[in-house]
C-alpha cells in the first residue's frame, strides 16, 4: 500500500498544536490526507515555556507534502466548535472522513495537582479536567455524525488512556477517561447501521514536549520513583506513533469490526506490522516485562520475555464490579 493511503480523504485532529495530536496530524498528512486541525494558539506566542501552535503544525505537515487547515478553536466554546464543523461542511461539501477527539485542556493542571486526593483540589478541578477533554469530545462527535451518517461511512477515535481501565492520577481524570471508552463504544452502537466506526485508543507513555520537560527536569535520579519515571517516558512512544496507529485504522477496510473497542497502540503496531518513527516497538503494558519496568523490577524484567502478556479477559475480570 502506498504512503497516500489516505489521499481524499478529509479528517480533523482537535488539539493538533503539539504533543499526540500534531503526531497524529503529521501522519495523517504524510498519508495524503486533507487535515483539519484545531487548537487554541494559531501563531507562535514567543511566550517563554510555550511550544508548538497550529501554524507550526501546519507548516509541518505541508513540508511533508500533506494539506493541512489549521483552525483557532477552543473547544470549550460550543459556538466555536459549530462554526469548525459548518466551515468543514462548506469546504468539503459535507464529507468528513475522520475525527480524532484529542483535544485537552488539563495536562498541567494535572501535574500540579499529582498526590493530592479529590477533597484536596478546588472542585473545579472536574470542569478544568473534563470540559474540553470528556464533555468536548461529546460535542465534536455530535457534530460529525452529522456528516457521517448521511454519507454512510466515516471513522470516529477518541484519545484516551489505561486510566479507563483503572484508577490513575486522580478521580476526575480516571472517570473522565473511562467514560471517553464508553463514550466510543455506545455511539458505536448507536452507529453501527450507518457505517459509522467509533473506537478508544490508548497510547503507551508518549514522549510529548511536556513529559520530556518533566523529565529534564527530574533532578532526583536516585531514587526508585524517579528512575522509573524517566525510563518509562525515555523508552516510550513518539507523538508519531499514535499517527501512525491512526492511518492503518483509517486505512482499514474492514474498520467496522473494531468498531465500538478499545485499541492499544502497541497492540495495532503489532496487528498491522508498523514501527515507531525511529524503528523501535515501543512497550506494551500488556507486557509482563513492560509492567515489571514500570513498577521497577528492571532486574526482574531482564528475565521476562517480551511476548509474555496479560491476557484481556484477566484485565476484565480484574476490573470488574460486579
Amino acid at each position: 500500500m502506498t504512503n497516500k493511503r489516505l489521499a481524499g480523504k478529509v479528517c480533523l485532529v482537535t488539539g493538533a498544536s503539539r504533543g499526540i495530536g500534531r503526531g497524529i496530524a503529521l501522519q495523517l498528512g504524510k498519508a495524503g490526507a486533507t487535515v483539519y486541525i484545531t487548537g487554541r494558539t494559531l501563531d507562535p506566542t514567543g511566550t517563554e515555556g510555550s511550544r508548538g501552535s497550529l501554524r507550526e503544525t501546519a507548516e509541518e505537515v505541508e513540508a511533508r507534502g500533506g494539506k493541512c487547515i489549521p483552525v483557532q478553536c477552543d473547544h470549550a466554546d460550543d459556538e466555536q466548535v459549530e462554526k469548525l464543523f459548518n466551515r468543514i461542511s462548506q469546504e468539503q461539501n459535507g464529507r468528513l472522513d475522520l475525527l480524532v477527539n484529542n483535544a485537552y485542556a488539563a495536562v498541567k493542571t494535572l501535574l500540579a495537582c499529582q498526590g493530592k486526593k479529590f477533597w484536596e483540589t478546588p472542585p473545579t478541578l472536574w470542569d478544568d479536567v473534563n470540559t474540553v477533554g470528556l464533555r468536548g469530545h461529546y460535542i465534536a462527535t455530535w457534530h460529525a455524525a452529522q456528516l457521517m451518517i448521511p454519507a454512510k461511512q466515516g471513522l470516529i477515535v477518541n484519545i484516551s488512556s489505561i486510566a479507563g481501565l483503572r484508577y490513575y492520577l486522580n478521580v476526575a481524570y480516571s472517570v473522565g477517561k473511562a467514560a471517553c471508552d464508553r463514550l466510543a463504544t455506545d455511539c458505536a452502537l448507536e452507529m453501527k447501521k450507518h457505517n459509522v466506526a467509533s473506537v478508544s485508543l490508548w497510547p503507551g507513555a508518549v514522549k510529548t514536549e511536556i513529559f520530556m520537560d518533566l523529565v529534564a527536569a527530574t533532578s532526583d535520579t536516585t531514587s526508585k520513583a524517579g528512575n522509573t519515571l524517566i525510563n518509562v517516558i525515555k523508552n516510550g512512544e513518539s507523538v508519531e506513533f499514535s499517527g501512525k496507529a491512526v492511518v492503518h485504522l483509517a486505512s482499514d477496510p474492514n474498520i467496522m469490526k473494531k468498531s465500538g473497542r478499545v485499541l492499544l497502540s502497541a497492540e495495532l503496531a503489532d496487528e498491522y506490522g508498523f514501527t515507531d518513527i525511529d524503528g523501535r516497538s515501543p512497550p506494551n503494558w500488556r507486557q509482563v516485562k513492560t509492567m515489571c519496568i514500570m513498577s521497577g523490577h528492571t532486574w526482574l524484567a531482564a528475565l521476562i520475555p517480551g511476548f509474555i502478556k496479560i491476557p484481556f479477559w484477566l484485565i476484565a475480570a480484574g476490573n470488574s464490579k460486579l
